[in-house]
């Protein structure tokens, strides 16, 4: 009896650590949808709430997260033993930051919103790319620059931050060229 509920214990344990399983197959934007066909929902409210393409979406949050609902950025050590903490409060599908997700959750956001809901991480994302369309006149369709001013922020968008940054323009173009496929993808398999 007393290795049943050990057993039990390790399944339910394991069974709280974990969030939803990432696509297998992220290159491949019909086999995202066929896995989990939650994204793919999500992503469809979204774009009719805000107008940012599923494709859109899809690039960003395979670039900030690669589709983990608890992706958090790395933790830094000093001297290589010292623990300094995380490089920023980025979290979830969406990779949010805390100041970020409070304002969304003030504003259109539920405020039990959460960054590893993928609903709430779509939502996010949708709101933000939108603000930065109305304030910036950034197109929604328009990924390489809606990831630059996502990851810098909007007023760092119009500082023209990112131009210092040859590695971030690399991932800015990276996201366009996913974005692209994904796009081709969903149209060749009826999305």
């Amino acid at each position: 009896m007393s290795s049943r509920l050990i057993a039990l214990g390790l399944c339910l344990g394991l069974a709280a650590c974990g969030g939803k399983a990432p696509p297998r197959n992220l290159d491949n934007a019909c086999s995202i949808v066929s896995q989990r066909s939650d994204i793919y929902r999500a992503m469809k409210k979204t774009e009719r709430k805000w107008g940012v393409p599923v494709y859109v979406q899809m690039a960003t949050i395979h670039q900030e997260s690669r589709f983990k609902d608890d992706a958090r950025t790395p933790f830094q050590w000093g001297l290589g033993v010292i623990p300094l903490g995380r490089a920023s409060s980025a979290y979830g599908y969406a990779q949010a930051i805390d100041s970020t997700w409070n304002e969304y959750r003030k504003g259109p956001g539920r405020s039990r919103a959460s960054r590893t809901n993928i609903h709430d991480a779509t939502d996010f994302i949708g709101w933000y790319m939108d603000a930065s369309w109305r304030t910036l006149g950034i197109p929604k369709t328009d990924a390489r620059r809606q990831y630059l001013a996502y990851h810098e922020g909007r007023g760092g968008y119009a500082r023209g931050s990112y131009n210092s940054k040859p590695w971030l323009l690399s991932v800015a173009s990276s996201v366009e060229s996913r974005a692209y496929a994904y796009r081709q993808q969903l149209g060749a398999c009826g999305r």
